[in-house]
């Protein structure tokens, strides 16, 4: 089988509050063929996330120039726990109402400079009126909807801790993935989710038809050269701790994630394997599947 890909993107976020650059802070991976055809890695370390959209763009241009498809994978959620959107009272029950409400909400500085804590704690007002489901904040931006501490939501509480993609990272002796519901703190992914969200939706938007949103557009299902016919990129989310990685001598571990990543799908479409990674798995139920392509997503590569 052909390979589905020609370049592979993958994108390490970052919810600092100031320019940053080195250990903890955004790292685009970037692997695409020479003029022999074989796989070059590049990487880079934009200080902030305005400076890392435009480093994505040019990223994009020179891959379109060369006509390339691309994989794009970012590590952070893109799809809350099913029911969230239906608790903000949003017109629809699905990503693309989360994403319109985020991308509304969200001021994102060029200097990194965000309100992330100020959102999360607007919708803890709008969903429950109390500091949860999100939590965690410095204690300079702690109110009264957002505890700089773990708060724990009534045992009957509608909205899980965990989407189902996350609780399939669980066991094994692994943490796994953690709740998109922490703002902040060690591992947190929910700021990076707040100010992650509407940055892939300015790229999808810019991208149009030429982009496919997996699993939302696609479907939980597997992707064949056809359904890539047109396309410039497929967009997706990773999670890191799934591959194996081995920094080099004096290499930064985001940076060596994002190179694993990148030689992971990879060397899976090498295999004729990728496509097959985009499928729910086969005990997945009717409702897993609705809620999944509907609301939730899903991490690629996982269950």
């Amino acid at each position: 089988m052909p390979r589905l890909f020609n370049s592979y993107v993958m994108v390490d976020w970052s919810a600092a509050t100031t320019a940053k650059t080195g250990k903890d802070s955004i790292w685009i991976g970037v692997t695409k063929r020479d003029i022999r055809f074989r796989p070059t890695f590049e990487a880079f370390n934009p200080p902030t996330r305005h400076a890392a959209e435009a480093q994505l763009r040019a990223i994009l241009t020179d891959l379109r120039r060369r006509n390339d498809t691309a994989l794009i994978g970012f590590d952070f959620s893109l799809g809350y726990p099913a029911g969230t959107a239906e608790m903000l009272k949003l017109k629809t029950h699905d990503y693309a109402a989360m994403w319109a409400f985020l991308a509304a909400n969200v001021v994102d500085k060029p200097d990194n400079t965000n309100n992330r804590f100020a959102v999360a704690a607007k919708m803890n007002r709008l969903m429950t009126e109390q500091p949860w489901p999100f939590w965690g904040a410095p204690a300079r931006d702690a109110q009264t909807w957002l505890s700089s501490t773990k708060t724990i939501p009534p045992a009957d509480f509608a909205l899980p801790v965990l989407r189902r993609a996350e609780q399939a990272t669980q066991g094994a002796g692994r943490a796994g993935a953690k709740s998109v519901w922490q703002v902040f703190g060690n591992g947190a992914v929910g700021g990076q989710t707040l100010v992650g969200v509407p940055a892939v939706k300015r790229l999808a938007d810019e991208l149009g038809d030429k982009a496919l949103l997996w699993p939302f557009q696609s479907g939980w299902r597997e992707l064949t050269p056809a359904d890539l016919d047109g396309r410039e990129a497929v967009i997706a989310e990773i999670y890191p701790a799934m591959v194996e990685v081995k920094a080099e001598p004096g290499e930064v571990n985001d940076r060596a994630q994002v190179r694993a990543l990148c030689e992971h799908f990879a060397r899976l479409d090498e295999q004729g394997r990728l496509g097959p990674a985009f499928a729910a798995p086969k005990d997945a139920d009717p409702e897993l599947v609705e809620r999944v392509e509907r609301e939730e997503g899903w991490i690629l590569g996982v269950g």
